[in-house]
Parts: structure tokens; sequence; C-alpha cells
């Protein structure tokens, strides 16, 4: 294919042949060509020339040329010319002037087997890499939908699927547990990414992602096509059980009854595909408390009690609705915490009375002993709600007059005593943060308070970039699984109640200072 002395046609008729099969244009794979053929002649003139080559697009002609650049005083003769030179070399360049290039054609030549493969390698990679491009180019746009292909081959509990035009794949954490896929298969998936890598596969794939089960329920649901019905949110425990959210725009439309279809058709259908996994549809409600009721279901809950800043709720039962709360290893309430965002704490009554009266005490001993109040007038702040030193460094005198037994001079003294101690607690943490060695730039990240200052340096968190490195799961906690056990994992900054969303943001402003 790259001997001069081949028929010339011959070359733009494989380019043609290989642009049609590799769906890639022909310009393309001519100009690989080029690049392959330019590396040879290296190889044959030697590397330190410039070489130019040029195929003619409708002969086949390959013209190969040495660049030179035209110098007054040339030290490299190998890429620099004299202009009284470059005259003499063809008339084509007597109006070149001091700075132009010049091209000296180069003798044609038989390829040796060394440089014939050179040639071969960066032809085959260039097209590779061209074809790569185009089927990141035609999937790019399918991303966040369901893929139908053929299982093609199975490697390491991974699957890889023949999508038509090119392969994705599905890996092993993204299949339905205990699933039996076996090459020939035809397969859904959801597309959760479509990426530009330069070896394996780019066309990303899950049948174990909540979108999977989302778009299902999309093809089944004309409602939910046509807009009528929206999704809130969903949850998964792909194989075992699953929820979603539904909400209907209209309120005459049963949102949940839509998805269920006629004798239960439309969510069968989507079981099926899903391997028999249990579906509970939910109905949405913008009050928490609402909606946690209906995402507990079947369990008969008496009292919610929403605590919306750290997204926190704490649903109050009998003995009897316990075990249909938390569900079998606690999966029912896992997936509606997952579904609703929100941390969700079961506790019987009992539970709850008790807990109540910790929380009271606590918070009664905190006043007490910061604030050097006998345990009386502690008590009755607390039940006022002033629950915190902080509470009442910013009430008015005006609102602590209002309860009986405080006069004007004790809600004096009780807001200046509050001022003082915070005044003091913050001189004391700033010192602690000096202390540890953070550095100036973790300190001004916006967002971190000191109290997060002083946990982040414990754990020798200093500066920024130390910041930058950690996932959001380091911050917020997570699970882990570990000889087959899924082990609670304590975030660094969990105390403070931080939120995915908040790490995230956190983690992302100090990446774009750092990097």
């Amino acid at each position: 294919m790259l001997n001069q002395r081949s028929d010339k046609l011959e070359l733009i008729r494989i380019a043609e042949a290989v642009a049609l099969e590799k769906a890639i244009d022909k310009d393309l794979i001519l100009s690989s060509m080029e690049s392959g053929i330019e590396k040879a002649a290296k190889s044959r003139f030697g590397l330190e020339n410039n070489i130019k080559v040029t195929i003619d697009r409708s002969t086949g002609n390959i013209d190969i040329y040495r660049v030179l650049m035209v110098t007054e005083n040339p030290t490299n003769h190998n890429t620099e010319i004299s202009l009284a030179e470059a005259k003499k070399i063809s008339k084509k360049n007597i109006g070149k002037k001091v700075g132009d290039e010049i091209l000296e054609t180069l003798p044609t030549f038989d390829f040796g087997r060394i440089a014939a493969q050179t040639a071969k390698q960066v032809i085959t990679q260039n097209v590779r890499e061209a074809e790569r491009e185009r089927q990141y180019n035609d999937f790019k746009d399918k991303k966040d939908q369901i893929l139908s292909g053929i299982v093609k081959r199975l490697e390491f509990g991974n699957v890889i699927v023949d999508l038509g035009k090119t392969e994705g794949i599905i890996r092993k954490d993204e299949m339905i547990p205990r699933e039996n896929i076996k090459t020939g298969d035809r397969v859904k998936a959801y597309c959760y990414d479509v990426r530009r890598e330069t070896r394996g596969q780019q066309i990303f794939l899950s049948r174990g992602n909540p979108k999977f089960m989302e778009k299902l329920f999309l093809q089944e649901v004309p409602e939910i096509y046509d807009g009528l019905i929206e999704i809130k949110s969903s949850a998964r425990d792909p194989g075992s059980r699953a929820k979603i959210c539904v909400n209907a725009k209209d309120t005459s439309l049963d949102p949940v009854g839509a998805c269920v279809g006629m004798r239960g058709s439309r969510v069968q259908a989507v079981v099926n595909e899903l391997q028999g996994e249990k579906i509970d549809i939910v109905h949405w409600s913008e009050d928490p408390s609402v909606l946690v009721v209906n995402a507990l279901s079947p369990a008969e809950i008496q009292k919610v009690i929403i605590d919306n800043n750290y997204r926190k709720l704490d649903v109050i039962l009998d003995e009897e609705n316990l075990s249909k709360a938390i569900g079998r290893k606690g999966q029912n309430v896992r997936l509606a915490s997952k579904l609703m965002d929100y941390e969700i704490n079961i506790l019987t009554e009992k539970e709850e009375s008790e807990r109540r009266q910790i929380e009271f005490k606590e918070k009664t001993d905190n006043l007490v002993k910061n604030l050097e109040l006998d345990e009386t007038l502690g008590q009755l702040l607390v039940a006022e709600g002033y629950s915190s030193i902080e509470d009442i460094e910013q009430t008015s005198v005006d609102k602590l007059t209002k309860i009986e037994g405080i006069d004007e001079k004790t809600a004096k003294e009780l807001i200046d005593r509050a001022k003082e101690f915070l005044k003091k607690d913050a001189e004391e943490i700033s010192e602690k943060i000096k202390e540890l060695g953070v550095a100036e730039d973790l300190i001004n990240l916006k967002g971190l308070t000191q109290g997060m200052l002083v946990t982040l340096g414990e754990q020798k968190i200093l500066n920024l970039k130390d910041f930058a490195e950690l996932a959001s799961d380091e911050l917020t906690g997570g699970y882990d699984i570990i000889k087959s056990e899924k082990v609670k994992i304590k975030g660094y900054l969990e105390d403070f109640a931080l939120t995915k969303k908040e790490a995230d943001d956190l983690i992302m402003s100090a990446r774009n200072i750092v990097y």
C-alpha cells in the first residue's frame, strides 16, 4: 500500500474502503497515511529533517518534501537554507524572503520492512483514535438514556455489550446481583456516562442504577412520558427492593395508580426487567412529614419531628410497627432515607421520651455550667426554647423578660454572660487552630467554621491542598464493605451535620483555588 510503485489510485480506493467501514472521513484516513509516510521517510532520510508528505486526493500521487526555513546565515543545513540556495533549488522560490519556508522535493523510494511497519503503526493508531472520536460523538448525546444491545462477551465479571457501531460496558458493580447474563443475550441498560478514553470502553452502562428503573417507568407509563406525572426521586437495593416517588401535576390524576397500571401490568413490566425487584411506588408530598409516612408504609406512624436545617427526621411509632418501618436488615428505612435525602431515625415512644429527657438535661447542664446559673433558671430557659448559649446571645432583653421569673436586670446579665462566654470560646478555638498548625489558606476557605477547622487540624488536614484531595464521603461519612459486611465509616465533619452537596461544594471550591 505504501510502495511508490503500487497503483496510486489503489491508495485512494483503500482510503475510501477504510473510511466506509469505520464510518470516518476519507480525508482523515489520507492524513493518517501522510503521517505514517512522514515517519517512514524520516527513518530513510534522517530524523533530524523536517519532512512533509502530501497525497493528491484525486490521483493518489505521493510527494515527499523537506521543509527548510530561509535564513541569512544557516547553521543547521537539515532545517535551514540561505536565500541564494533556495533560489537555485526552484524558480518558485525567487519571491521568497528571510523567514519564509520552502519545500525541497525528495526522491521517491521503496520503503524497507521496518519503515513500512512504522508507517502502518502510525496509520493504524490514527485511524483507531479517529474511530474512537467518532464513537464518542455518536453516543455523547445518548447519555441518560436506555440502550439495548447484544452481550458480546464477559470479562472478569464485567459485561461487554455490542451496541451496533461500538461496544459498551456494564461493570460488575453496576449489575443486578445474582443476575445470570450469558453471551448472546439481548440486554437493556442505562447509559450513565460517555467519556473520551484512550483505551478500553467509552460507553458506561448500568442495570443497578436507580435511573435505570426511572427510565423503564418512562417507557411503560405514558403519563410520565407526556409530563403529566413527574418522577421526583428513586432509590434501589438492586435485585431486592426499590422505591420510586411520583407526583401528578393534575390533582385529579392518581400518580400511584397510573404507575401500577391495570391489574399491575405497568409496574410488573418494570419488575420483570429488574429480575423480580420489589417496587414501592410512593406518592410525593412537599411536606416531609407526609412524605415520610408514605415512604415508610405499611408502618403506621404516630409522630414526626422535623429538623430541616440538618435534613433529619425523627419518626415516632409503637413497638408493633417498629419492624415494619425498619424493614429486613434496615432496608425499608434506608431506602426511604435515600428517597427523601433525609436522615431518618426510627424511635419508639419510650425511646423518644428518654431521649428528650437526656437532651433536656444536657442543654440545661450546658447553660448552668458555662453561664454560672442555678439549675432552676437553666431548666426554665431550655423549656422556653433557649437551648444553647448562642440562642441567649442573639435574643433581646424584651423577649427574655416575657418569661415569668426573669426581670430586666437578670435578662441583661444573661445576655452579657453569653456574649462574654462566646467571645472567650472563639479566642480559645482560634488559639487551638494556630497550635494545630492549620494554614491560612484553609482558614480562609468560605464555609468552614472554626469548629470544623479544629477537627480537620486534629486529623492532620492542615492546608487547602490536603483538603482538596479529600472525597465528600470522607467528610460526611458513609459505608464500606469489609469482609462482606457493610461497615459505617465516620466522616471527619460528620458531627457538624454537613450534607453531601455542602461537602462537594467545599471540596470543589478548594480544588478551584489549588488547581
